[in-house]
This record gives C-alpha cells, structure tokens and sequence, in this order.
C-alpha cells in the first residue's frame, strides 16, 4: 500500500479523529478522546499520512514556541502501524520545526511499553517525569472523594484527572487504581 504524507487539511477532521481515538485504543490514552481536532497555533505544524483513498491513517501535530517544538499527537492506526508511518512523519517534522526555528523537539507521553521503546529508538531522551492520577467512581467508588478536600453540596464527583509529583507515586498507586508515569522525551531538531 502506498502512503502520501502531506499538511493537515479541514476536510481531513473526521478520519483524523477516527485515526486518533483507533490508535488510542489500546494504549494508556484510550479515554483521551476529542469531538474536534485541536487546533495547533502558528508556526506550528500539522502532518498526516493518508492512504489511497485519502483517509488518515497517521498524525504528527507539533506545536513550536521559539527554540522548542512539541509533540503534540502522534498516532498511527492500528491497521496501518509498523509500516514506517510514524518515523516518516518524524523525519519530516524534524526538518520543517527546525526551519521554523526550534532547536529542541520534545514529547510527552505515558507508560505504554511499546510507545516508550518507539520514542528511545527514534533517538529521543528521556529526561523530566510527573504522574497522571484518574479518580473515577466507574473503577473504584470511593476514588474521587479521595481525590477531593472538601466536597461542595449539590454536587457528585464522578471523577478527576489530576497532576502529581514522581516522589509520591507509591502513596498514589495504593490509592488510586490508574495511576501513569507521563515522561518527557526531548531531542535535537
């Protein structure tokens, strides 16, 4: 099969969110799911690759704040990965961020094996770390009340996502039963 990689367009919004929420899935992001794609300012970038029928099947959106771009999604359908798409978008964002003037490309991304292992054999470095924490009355009943000091009258917490430091993540994975790593990964553009 062959594969065009080229700038986003408006017409590609549908197939894009069906590439994104696909490629989610099966990885630790698989709730992180948009009715819109979110826009990425100027001078950022927005690829795709498409198939023969000029659907999505791979995304690289980067943003670019002076000297450091970041990754913002990279997604590969499941039908479609191991193909080379995601290194190809790479490759190509590299160039134009570096054109556009960064210096650094980075990324941040959560505990999936098998993302790790693409981003180290990409050439990335691992370097800051904080933890992601979901409180959800679906998991465990009693998990968002933890998450909260004081509960306001008229409403239920059915759930929070919340930010914490690495030191407490023995603390927090005894509490909560989704707790993620969310690791930064940075390389020279």
């Amino acid at each position: 099969m062959s594969y065009t990689l080229r700038e986003y367009t408006p017409a590609d919004e549908t197939s894009w969110l069906r590439c994104r929420v696909l490629s989610f899935l099966g990885t630790a992001y698989y709730d992180d799911v948009d009715r819109a794609k979110p826009p990425i300012p100027a001078p950022g970038l927005e690829l795709v690759a498409v198939d023969g029928a000029g659907t999505v099947v791979a995304i690289m959106d980067t943003a670019v704040d002076t000297a450091r771009a970041t990754i913002d999604t990279v997604a590969v359908h499941p039908d479609h990965q191991q193909r080379g798409l995601g290194r190809a978008l790479l490759r190509r964002t590299r160039a134009e961020v570096r054109e556009r003037g960064a210096a650094t490309l980075d990324a941040w991304t959560r505990d999936d094996p098998g993302t790790l292992a693409w981003y180290r054999a990409m050439g990335f470095a691992e370097s800051d770390h904080y933890l992601h924490v979901y409180a959800h009355r679906y998991t465990a009943p009693g998990e968002p009340d933890r998450a909260i000091l004081t509960p306001r009258p008229g409403l239920r917490l059915m759930g929070a996502f919340l930010h914490a430091k690495l030191e407490d993540e023995a603390r927090l994975r005894a509490e909560f039963s989704r707790v993620h790593v969310c690791r930064r990964f940075s390389m020279t553009a």
